[in-house]
């Protein structure tokens, strides 16, 4: 089963440290400006990452199809 988005965003905290984990460049203020949205996530690495948003996109598809 695929997560959904509402209980990243309210659970926030507990996933913060998988997406440290697989996006290592995001810093620690970023994971907290984030707060669990998921734009400010996908702006963030298009940032850090310098990918286009459609990559970025599917980069946290299959972040989120990983977790349990």
């Amino acid at each position: 089963m695929v997560m959904d988005w509402n209980r990243i965003e309210g659970n926030w905290k507990q996933f913060k440290g998988s997406a440290k984990e697989k996006w290592g460049k995001l810093t620690d203020d970023d994971l907290s400006l984030i707060e669990g949205r998921r734009e400010q996530l996908e702006g963030r690495l298009q940032e850090r990452y310098g990918k286009a948003k459609d990559q970025v996109r599917q980069d946290v598809d299959d972040w989120l199809k990983s977790l349990h």
